[in-house]
């Protein structure tokens, strides 16, 4: 059959002519002259339902023939042409549906989605030594449902209904970076609050993990990143089956993207639910002692810092969680009143003033990668083996916890008082290259066990008088103790004076 050169012949009389012959080269440039004339909005507006109606025959002749074509591995130069043309019929559909409902909606109707779905999940399945031929076909597919589904919630469900979980998976392992970001815009765009919630459950993981894993080793790929971030981090069922399932590499990556996201400029709108920050509140009480271990035996030397084992990768991997669980939970109860619920979360505080008071003790019973550390060095371009330490502002952003807890909370600044937390945390006033800024959340803390708590500034004036508190640091940061009116005040004094 010639090839059409004008597209405004009756294009669904070229298409239609295509399934009374045998496929031929020339049939692929009738599906290309459509593919074309589809670019133009107004003809793909005006265009008829018999033109998809035959376009629609084409693609599940093409699927069938396909289908036997590989069991049938002597005719190979068919099985190329059948695919350029299904790629090509996928094109065809892709550009349809872009901004016009009517063609998403007649697409729908006459099946479209059902037989594109099923040539996706046998081209997954075909093994062909030129893996390009049959990518093409395979990101057009894509592309296909991806333009299908924007904006029509029916589209939407149906595409969900028929690939979800198994033929998504797939598609998204698939050894094509393309072909992964096409699903993963799929993925996105057909997600919502009821769809992740049935994602969210046990025999439905592995589609999540697989999304998540995505985020870890491809970060470039934005809409795994998005998925995460806009649908993922929103529900604390999900949240907490995929930790649970998760490798401690996996969820250092969940939780910097949750820390990302609580860093948005624009946090009141932060969606996560206090149910989410609960979980981890709890995952950090109940991992915290894997820091621990760090100092352990040969663990905190240089030697393994810098050239790690794989005893001590995984004690690592372990304290690099718990590490990042703190990390979020001071982003957390800072500025995010929907968080400050974790005040009260049991015993979330005296698990961080004794894990304080372990990391203090270990650090100063021998060197190990707990102790003080004076070495500057990394600033003139000589980096030393601090530069390298896993534990960097551990015990800062401890700090900075506890004084987050108890900004204005009553309750908690009498609990580090009676824990003996006052002259723990005044023991950290000092410069510390382990634990950049740990003198300011020092103090910022001791602001805040302060304010408006007449017994903790009580505590204070009597370690000041009977010698056991050092205020030094304190002044030498431009702070001064005062006593007034039998109140302990904290203020700031010029250095210069």
């Amino acid at each position: 059959m010639a090839a059409s050169t004008n597209i405004t012949l009756d294009i669904s009389a070229c298409i239609a002519g295509v399934l009374k012959e045998k496929h031929c080269p020339e049939h692929l440039q009738v599906l290309r002259n459509f593919t074309a004339a589809l670019r133009d909005k107004e003809y793909r507006d005006a265009v008829e339902e018999k033109a998809f109606f035959s376009l629609m025959k084409v693609l599940s002749r093409l699927c069938g023939e396909l289908q036997a074509a590989s069991r049938d591995s002597e005719d190979l130069q068919s099985f190329a042409l059948q695919l350029q043309l299904t790629a090509e019929c996928f094109r065809a559909q892709r550009n349809a549906c872009v901004q016009s409902a009517r063609n998403q909606s007649l697409l729908r109707e006459l099946g479209f989605i059902d037989v594109s779905l099923k040539l996706l999940s046998f081209l997954l399945n075909t093994d062909l030594e030129n893996r390009d031929d049959l990518f093409e076909p395979l990101r057009c597919g894509i592309q296909f449902l991806g333009n299908l589904a924007v904006g029509n919630q029916r589209c939407k469900d149906d595409i969900w209904r028929l690939s979800f979980p198994n033929l998504l998976l797939q598609l998204l392992c698939v050894d094509d970076e393309k072909a992964v970001n096409y699903t993963s815009m799929v993925l996105h765009t057909c997600l919502d609050e009821e769809k992740v919630e049935e994602l969210s459950e046990l025999h439905n993981m592995q589609l999540a993990l697989r999304v998540m894993e995505l985020c870890r080793t491809q970060p470039d790929l934005d809409w795994t990143v998005l998925i995460a971030t806009q649908h993922f981090l929103k529900s604390s069922a999900l949240v907490q089956n995929m930790y649970s399932g998760m490798s401690h590499h996996e969820r250092v990556t969940l939780l910097e993207l949750l820390l990302a996201q609580l860093r948005e400029e624009d946090v009141e709108e932060c969606d996560i639910p206090p149910s989410v920050a609960h979980f981890l509140a709890s995952s950090f009480q109940k991992g915290c002692g894997a820091v621990l271990t760090l100092a352990t035996g040969s663990a905190s030397s240089d030697e393994h810092i810098l050239s790690p084992c794989a005893e001590y990768l995984q004690v690592l991997q372990e304290a690099l969680t718990v590490i990042s669980l703190l990390d979020v939970l001071c982003e957390m109860t800072s500025d995010h009143k929907q968080f400050m619920v974790l005040q009260d979360h049991p015993d979330l505080l005296v698990t961080t003033v004794e894990l304080l008071k372990q990391v203090h003790a270990i650090g100063k019973a021998s060197r190990n990668i707990f102790s003080v550390a004076q070495n500057f060095s990394s600033s003139s371009g000589d980096e030393g083996p601090s530069s390298h330490s896993p534990v960097i502002s551990f015990k800062a952003h401890l700090i900075r916890l506890i004084g987050n807890l108890c900004y204005n909370n009553t309750n908690n600044q009498t609990k580090v008082r009676e824990l003996e937390g006052i002259p723990l945390i005044l023991d950290h006033c000092n410069i510390d290259s382990n634990n950049p800024f740990i003198s300011q959340w020092a103090i910022f803390a001791i602001r805040n066990l302060l304010e408006h708590n007449t017994q903790n500034q009580e505590l204070i004036a009597a370690l000041e008088s009977h010698g056991t508190a050092d205020y030094s640091a304190l002044r030498e940061l431009g702070f001064l103790v005062e006593e007034r009116d039998g109140s302990l005040l904290l203020k700031g004094v010029r250095k210069d004076l």
